[in-house]
């Protein structure tokens, strides 16, 4: 996928690795089945996925709530205006600076992956998005402090944008390295399955709240989902200290090969696949910002709808999307990342005027028809490969790196895609399908960077350089 597949492993095998990108004379589990190979290995196989599963879902509960918090409350308690309208907006702007600092979690974080390990980096990124996370359901509002608030309620919400930098990455990099070659769209998609169990679970929570009167979901009640963080921190580092470090990783570390700079090297051996990288990612974090962040101020601003509407459009959004990642991981161990990528790009597209015209009905029923549409056959198929087809874009060195720091910064293209909903929404009026055409945009520029890519499922996971030989 390197752009380079042509070239030869002369430099490889002339460092003592055989033909698979592995050490000569050394064996382990990489690219078979562990589960037939190795009862062990297939134990740990299990643990790890079960610990990303875990892990990602209380991360990105604690990312997904601030967006939640942002259309049903902070307007009122944070971000006042005056007018509704303009404090959702100004709070989508602080929620688009979380995408902002992405790249520099993604940067930071994933040197320290390919420096001290996958396991370790994603334990210190646990912490920094928990505390983050609970210490803004302690915050004063604005009738308190004044001005300070919405300030230190962006300040925390950059430190949870360093988290999530490198979150989706080092777990996504974890199970990739852990999972037999064959299987390996199939198992890294329950990396994405955890990203939406913390959607749902956000979700769920932010509807158990919004049965409470509303003072008192002003008063108190909206700090709980927040608060609720801390005790998540303690479940999400018990599971992440119980698997092993990645066995690619183990490898590199006793051979000594790990490179000092890993993001100078990311760039220097990989510039078109860290280019494909940010393509890639722009489409589906503009597209599912507006599902499940943006449509609940549109319903609920524009449209007029009770917010248990769109509230429960997006469960249902996050029950489809979780039910399909490891069906469509599985496809694409069979028929490859590219096919099922171009797909959902292309259908994502050509679904954004029918979605808002679905919304627009204000038939709740239609409504969540047009999330479940959207997502089941557009965004779907394109984030359940995501995990695998990153993953097989860069060599073992420079993995957690290349992974994370280009998809944030495609993540910090699109992440203020609620904010950009929000202003083209307002400025025709109410109606959406401005934002249809925005969804569009961000769609083509997805679609161009899966069209250059290069099929991944053959990429030899273990190499420590695929930018010679990128099969296996």
């Amino acid at each position: 996928m390197t752009g380079a597949a042509d070239h030869t492993a002369t430099d490889r095998t002339a460092a003592g690795q055989d033909a698979t990108g592995h050490d000569a004379g050394e064996h382990d589990s990489i690219g078979h089945d562990v589960a037939r190979d190795d009862p062990a290995d297939a134990g740990q196989l299990r643990r790890v996925v079960g610990a990303s599963v875990i892990g990602t879902a209380l991360e990105w509960y604690d990312f997904f709530i601030y967006g939640f918090a942002v259309t049903l409350v902070f307007n009122e308690l944070f971000f006042v205006t005056g007018d509704p309208a303009t404090g959702v907006i100004v709070g989508f702007a602080t929620f688009g600076v979380g995408f902002a600092v992405r790249p520099l979690g993604g940067f930071v974080f994933g040197h320290l992956g390919d420096r001290i390990g996958r396991r370790s980096t994603l334990v210190i990124t646990t912490l920094v998005m928990g505390v983050s996370t609970g210490l803004i359901g302690l915050l004063p509002t604005y009738d308190s402090i004044g001005v300070a608030a919405p300030i230190l309620l962006t300040v925390l919400r950059m430190c949870q944008g360093l988290g999530a930098g490198a979150e989706f990455g080092g777990a996504s990099t974890l199970l990739a390295e852990h999972a037999p070659a064959h299987r390996r769209g199939f198992f890294t998609s329950f990396a994405q399955t955890g990203v939406q169990l913390g959607l749902l679970s956000g979700t769920l929570v932010f509807l158990l709240v919004e049965t409470l009167p509303r003072q008192s979901v002003l008063d108190w009640a909206w700090r709980v989902p927040f608060l609720f963080s801390f005790a998540l921190i303690a479940v999400a580092l018990y599971v992440r200290l119980r698997v092993a470090e990645s066995p690619v990783f183990q490898r590199l570390a006793r051979q000594r090969t790990e490179v000092a700079l890993p993001v100078s090297d990311a760039l220097r051996r990989y510039p078109r696949n860290f280019l494909i990288g940010i393509g890639a990612h722009v489409c589906d974090t503009a597209v599912v910002y507006i599902y499940a962040t943006y449509s609940l101020a549109y319903l609920t601003k524009s449209l007029a709808l009770p917010r248990w509407v769109g509230l429960t459009g997006v469960v249902a959004f996050g029950v489809v999307v979780i039910v399909l990642q490891p069906v469509y991981g599985a496809l694409s161990d069979r028929i490859g990342r590219r096919p099922l990528n171009l797909v959902g790009v292309v259908f994502t597209a050509a679904f954004a005027f029918p979605f808002f015209l679905l919304l627009d009905t204000r038939e709740p029923v239609l409504i969540w028809l047009a999330l479940v549409v959207a997502t089941a056959f557009g965004l779907a198929p394109m984030i359940a490969v995501q995990p695998a087809f990153y993953a097989e874009l860069f060599g073992a060195r420079v993995r957690y790196t290349g992974f994370a720091a280009s998809r944030e910064i495609g993540a910090a293209l699109a992440g203020f895609s609620p904010l950009v909903a929000a202003a083209l929404v307002a400025q025709a009026g109410g109606r959406g399908w401005p934002v249809a055409w925005w969804m569009i945009g961000t769609a083509a520029v997805s679609f161009v960077a899966f069209l250059l890519s290069a099929e991944g499922r053959d990429v030899d996971i273990a190499a420590a350089d695929t930018s010679g030989v990128a099969r296996r």
